[in-house]
């Protein structure tokens, strides 16, 4: 009933998290999770095998790596295997999980130490153990904020030299990421035209950016930041200009996967200009996946040059 009691919290917040802007799994997002799993004690116990529910709550340090708390019970779930009594206990985790790939499935590894504490029976102290942890599993994210997960843990207790296991699923939700830009407010109104002057000399000016990506990732080097400032400072000088962020991949991976990569990158040289000021009605954003290399697919160094996202402005300026 406890374990009804927790899955049916999470569920009904997980439909009210729908509403709230939130980007899952970026740094600095907060996850929280309840969790079952089966607990296979060692033979040297002399107990049954139990189970083990509790929740858990952690923040992504970094848009991979999520450092998480978890406290779960075993309640009346082991058995004495001599006299069939019930026992109580508690097992209190500290863990950094590191995260694989992108999207909405991502396999995890795990690693922590935690402390269990199973209540002893009449006459008899409490078993208190410290253990290293390690897990694997696999995570994913039905939506920006709700996801499922399962995996298997390795328990290795250095009070009593004994390595344990347990298997479980969970679910939970991510919120509290890197917020929606913020809407800028409406250019004030034109002042009046001015009387007429001669027309002036004039010559056109052409701005190009050109940011490579590493494989299979989306996120911007650090190299590249200077590049995409100063043709913000291009577009803000020219605020009649407008461009489009067109996103490439080499020829790795399926085309529907290297489409939505390329527009994953140009979505974020977008963003990166946005950042700096730049209104976003003046960008758009297009991926063209592996469509339009510019080198060979078959060398490395074709392919690094095909991980790119291109843009470019051109205006007319005064020659003075």
């Amino acid at each position: 009933m406890k374990l009804k009691n927790t899955l049916g919290i999470v569920v009904g917040a997980a439909i009210a998290a729908s509403t709230m802007p939130a980007m899952a799994q970026s740094a600095g997002s907060v996850e929280v999770e309840a969790f079952a799993k089966r607990y296979f004690t060692d033979s040297y116990r002399d107990m049954s095998d139990g189970t083990l529910v509790g929740g858990g709550i952690g923040t992504f340090l970094t848009d991979d790596v999520l450092l998480n708390v978890t406290l779960g019970t075993y309640r009346d779930s082991l058995e004495l295997d001599a006299t069939g009594e019930e026992l109580d206990g508690r097992l209190m985790a500290l863990e950094a999980v590191y995260h694989f790939g992108e999207g909405a499935v991502r396999p995890y590894v795990s690693g922590g130490f935690g402390h269990q504490e199973i209540d002893g029976i009449a006459g008899s102290s409490d078993d208190r153990t410290t253990m290293a942890l390690a897990g694997v599993g696999v995570k994913n994210y039905l939506s920006d904020n709700f996801f499922v997960k399962a995996g298997v843990d390795a328990m290795y207790g250095f009070d009593t030299g004994n390595t344990e296991w347990m298997a479980g699923v969970g679910m939970g939700l991510n919120f509290g990421g890197a917020p929606e830009p913020v809407a800028q407010a409406p250019a004030p109104a034109p002042a009046p035209a001015p009387a007429p002057q001669p027309a002036p000399e004039m010559q056109n000016v052409r701005v190009e950016l050109d940011v490579k990506f590493d494989f299979d990732k989306a996120s911007i080097r650090p190299e590249y930041r200077d590049d995409i400032n100063s043709l913000a400072e291009f577009m803000k000088t020219y605020p009649s200009v407008t461009t489009t962020v067109e996103g490439h991949t080499d020829s790795i991976g399926t085309d529907a996967y290297n489409k939505d990569l390329s527009q994953r990158r140009a979505a974020s040289v977008r963003q990166a200009l946005i950042n700096e000021g730049v209104d976003a009605s003046r960008i758009d954003a297009v991926g063209y996946g592996e469509e339009r290399p510019i080198a060979d697919n078959s060398t490395d160094e074709g392919r690094q040059m095909n991980r790119r996202v291109e843009a470019d402005v051109e205006t007319q300026v005064e020659v003075r």
